[in-house]
């Protein structure tokens, strides 16, 4: 394994670390790939599916031991483009082959991997916020809510809403006094 390799392999650890290793998979003379925590052969859109399952893999050439990961999944992203699945604008595939040797090379990796981590990240807050939005909820105590908004409003806005509640606050007060007064009498 080269250096660079291993730099990446090492940056991508430190990035988020799987719950679970890796699984292995090998890549013979043959093109076929196979799984050696299943023990079975897989295509490339077995792969795809783990991806998509959240499960991450290396592959190694089987003769030489070389990581070959990027190879794979770039054969990954050319099969779901030619069944039609045009993830990828011609003008971004365009630019992306421009920048190979050139000076930003070595910073669009980078670039590009923390736009996609942030670009999960917000589909994921996206997908709290509308399971937080579709929880069933009770008409019952929207309706409640809804009586006590409503009273509140027209309180506001009725001269004779204060002035009753003022009326009912005096006469508790009058109230009171009356009763201190009779245990002082008492006592």
């Amino acid at each position: 394994m080269s250096s660079e390799g291993e730099a990446t392999m090492a940056e991508a650890a430190v990035q988020h670390v799987p719950a679970t290793p890796p699984v292995v998979v090998k890549k013979y003379a043959n093109r076929r790939l196979y799984n050696t925590e299943s023990s079975s052969y897989v295509t490339l859109e077995d792969l795809a599916r783990m991806i998509r399952e959240g499960r991450e893999f290396v592959v190694y050439d089987a003769k030489s031991g070389d990581d070959i990961t990027r190879s794979v999944l770039t054969q990954i992203i050319v099969e779901e483009e030619a069944k039609g699945e045009h993830l990828l604008p011609e003008g971004f595939l365009r630019q992306l082959i421009g920048f190979y040797g050139g000076s930003m090379q070595s910073i669009v990796p980078k670039y590009l991997e923390a736009t996609m981590q942030g670009f999960r990240q917000q589909q994921e807050e996206v997908r709290r916020n509308m399971a937080k939005a579709l929880q069933p909820f009770s008409f019952e105590e929207m309706g409640r809510q809804n009586l006590m908004m409503m009273e509140r409003a027209m309180s506001l806005f009725s001269p004779f809403g204060r002035q009753n509640e003022l009326d009912a606050l005096k006469a508790e007060n009058e109230k009171l006094k009356a009763e201190l007064a009779a245990l002082k009498a008492k006592g």
